[in-house]
Formats: structure tokens, C-alpha cells, sequence
């Protein structure tokens, strides 16, 4: 196999070529990342090759747009991911591949279960990779003015992972977004973290299942999966908790969450140890509670959401024979738009409740902000948006 060049895009100050999310456009700014990634040092020949077929696709721009990992309720989030049919299927898997996922925990220390989490979120197991061009969707999102500069450095990237050739330049598809193959790797994190794990000199996350089971496992532990410990866990609260506690920037030692009267699903007193744990209420008050450990930070550095990082954690616990959370999130939570999060925000931060920026993301500074309004009011400070919330900012849901 050619040795993979070093992804040296990723280091390299990118010029911003954006200029317009048009097609009109396209072709201008396609030319200035061709001059860069040739500057990178990709051949000009694989360059040329692929920039000379990309596309602009319209679809891809308004999927960028609709993102609901920020504004979906927790309980349609989980619902839809966490089914008995992922359950069951990635119990089936778990036996089918025990030897090749055996092989990757004694290799990387990731335990199969999260792999087939993560596999199962993903891709559904690997029935559904994404049917977009992987160029011409990071070639439309690198010149799109949102986030043009990240996407140009993944496109440099793709073109890396072309002239090593992984994947042949018409198989290469995927997400909306450029991910790719089983476990849905973006070009920078395949160049980074993918690996051969059949044997057969190539990095092929679309064809091999030892592959793909081999790099999500060298991904996790090279972002600092600590083998010895889970990902959290759900947990109880005594009455009249301290919610002020509650928030993923808001850590301390389990023996301390023990001593405020946690205990886990059984009743039994949380453990005490000097592991620091966050307390996470994706609900609010009356929803699921969770102690979340370093791990969770590592799920995390996959993708960004709590609630994604949450869906990973119990679905791994559920694939290992785990039952459903014994509190289950209610169904009735409001559904917000990223204006009306944008509106939260914007009201707080005008009344003094510093939220972070108005940007339509309902993040920890958000929750921040909203569990120091509900402190000053005399509500319970969960950080959550409920609909009591939200009619006493008057935003409608």
C-alpha cells in the first residue's frame, strides 16, 4: 500500500475561497482550492481529475440548514435511534463479528458493544452510507460562506484519500455532509485514524467491516478512551436535589455526588471513588438523569451533541443485555427552531443571564444561563427549556 501522505491540510493556514452558496460561483471558487490543495502538495494530475467532476448540489445546502441534533427533544431523538429492532440487530452482531470485535478491544480497548453503538447510529449497521458524491458535497459546503474553511480542508482531504487510493473516485460516496463508510468518517479523521484492518494493504471503510470495526477503535482511543471505566450511567435523585449541581461543566468526584444523595437505577448509593462525573438532565427535572465520565467527553469528540453522545452510551448498555432507562423523557417536551432558541438567547443575555453567543444552538452556556434565570425565579434551575420557561420569556412554542 502507497504510505498515506500526512494530512498536512489540516495543519495549512486555508485561504477562505467562499464567495457565494451559488453555482454561479462554483466554479471561481473550485479553482482557488484546486490551487491550494496543488499547494499541499496533492498531485495536480488527482487533483484535476476529481475537481473536474464535482457538482454543486443545492440538496446539500439546505440539509446543512436543517440540522436537528440541537433542537429535537430528547425522547424523539432516542426514540428514533434507540429501537428494539438496532437493539436486537446489534445483538446479532455482537455474536456474528465476537471474534474480529475481540480482536479490536484487545487492540485499541474499546469494548464491542460501543463499536456496534457507534456502528448502529451511524450507518444502521452498514445499510445506509449516504448516496452523495463525497467530492461534490464538501466542494458545495467549501464554498459555502457558513463554514467554507473547514470544508475546504475536508476536501483536501478527499483528494488525499483518492490519490492513496482507498476508494475508487465514482465509489466514493457518503453523507450530505462528506462522511463516509461504515462508521461515517470524515476525509480528515479517515486520514488521521483509519487503518487496514483485514490484511489487504488498503484503508477501505466502505467494503470491510474489519476495517471499519479496526478504525473507529484506533479513533476512540487515540481521543482518549480510558478502557477501565464506562461512559456513564442513568442515575436517581433524592428529593430536594440541589439541580444548580446539574450541567457537563459542573464536575466532581463520585463520592460527592454520593454524598448529595445519588444512587443508581437500583437505589443503591452511587460508588465512592474520586472519579469525576457530570450530572446531565437532557429532560430537565422530570426526565432521565445521568452521571456522564470522561468517556462521554470521548463520545463526544465523534460527534458534538449530548444527545447523540447519550445515544451512543445506552445503546452500547442495551446491546450488552441492559434494560430501558428506568425514567423514561417526556414525550410532551416543546419542540424549539433554531430561531426561537436564537430568541431564548438573545432574551437572556438582555436580561443579564449570560448565554454565549445568540446562535441557535441550545449548548452548556445556553443551559447556563437558562438554569441562572430559573434560580433568580425561584424554579427549579435544570437548565431546561419547559414550556413554563419559555411563557415567561414569552416565546412561543
Amino acid at each position: 500500500m502507497k504510505k498515506p501522505i500526512p494530512a498536512l491540510a489540516l495543519a495549512l493556514t486555508l485561504t477562505p475561497i467562499t464567495l457565494l452558496a451559488s453555482a454561479e460561483n462554483f466554479d471561481t471558487c473550485i479553482d482557488g482550492i484546486g490551487r491550494q490543495a496543488v499547494q499541499a502538495g496533492v498531485d495536480r494530475a488527482v487533483t484535476e481529475r476529481v475537481l473536474g467532476q464535482v457538482e454543486y448540489l443545492e440538496r446539500v445546502i439546505e440539509l446543512d440548514r436543517q440540522q436537528p441534533e440541537f433542537t429535537t427533544p430528547f425522547a424523539d431523538y432516542l426514540g428514533r435511534r434507540i429501537t428494539d429492532r438496532r437493539i436486537q440487530q446489534g445483538r446479532e452482531l455482537l455474536n456474528r463479528h465476537r471474534a474480529l470485535l475481540n480482536r479490536v478491544q484487545a487492540t485499541t480497548g474499546i469494548p464491542p458493544a460501543y463499536l456496534l453503538a457507534f456502528w448502529g447510529l451511524e450507518t444502521n449497521y452498514g445499510s445506509y452510507f449516504g448516496r452523495m458524491s463525497v467530492p461534490s458535497a464538501l466542494a458545495t459546503l467549501a464554498c459555502d460562506p457558513r463554514r467554507g474553511e473547514y470544508f475546504t480542508g475536508e476536501l483536501i482531504a478527499a483528494l488525499r484519500i483518492v490519490e492513496e487510493g482507498a476508494i475508487p473516485l465514482e465509489r466514493m460516496e457518503g453523507s450530505w455532509a462528506g462522511a463516509m463508510g461504515h462508521v461515517q468518517f470524515m476525509p480528515s479523521v479517515f486520514l488521521r485514524h483509519a487503518v487496514d484492518g483485514d490484511g489487504d494493504g488498503r484503508r477501505d471503510l466502505w467494503n470491510s467491516i474489519p476495517d471499519a470495526m479496526m478504525s473507529a477503535g484506533h479513533f476512540l482511543k487515540n481521543l482518549g478512551w480510558d478502557p477501565e471505566y464506562r461512559w456513564g450511567r442513568e442515575v436517581l435523585l433524592p428529593p430536594g436535589f440541589d439541580y444548580g449541581l446539574a450541567g457537563r461543566t459542573a464536575r466532581q468526584p463520585l463520592h460527592d455526588w454520593r454524598k448529595a444523595g445519588v444512587t443508581d437505577v437500583s437505589g443503591r448509593p452511587v460508588a465512592s471513588l474520586d472519579i469525576e462525573a457530570a450530572l446531565l438532565l437532557p429532560s430537565g427535572h422530570q426526565g432521565p438523569a445521568f452521571l456522564v465520565y470522561d468517556n462521554f467527553e470521548v463520545i463526544m469528540g465523534w460527534n458534538r451533541s449530548e444527545f447523540y453522545a447519550l445515544s451512543v452510551g445506552h445503546l452500547a448498555d442495551r446491546i450488552a443485555g441492559a434494560p430501558p432507562l428506568r425514567t423514561p423523557p417526556p414525550a410532551d417536551a416543546p419542540r424549539l427552531s433554531r430561531d426561537q432558541v436564537m430568541q431564548l438567547q438573545t432574551t437572556l443575555n438582555a436580561l443579564g443571564f449570560e448565554s454565549g453567543e445568540a446562535d441557535g444552538i441550545l449548548g452548556p452556556a445556553t443551559r447556563n444561563g437558562i438554569r441562572a434565570y430559573q434560580q433568580a425565579e425561584g424554579l427549579i434551575p435544570d437548565g431546561f427549556p419547559s414550556r413554563t420557561l419559555l411563557a415567561r420569556l414569552d416565546i412561543g412554542t
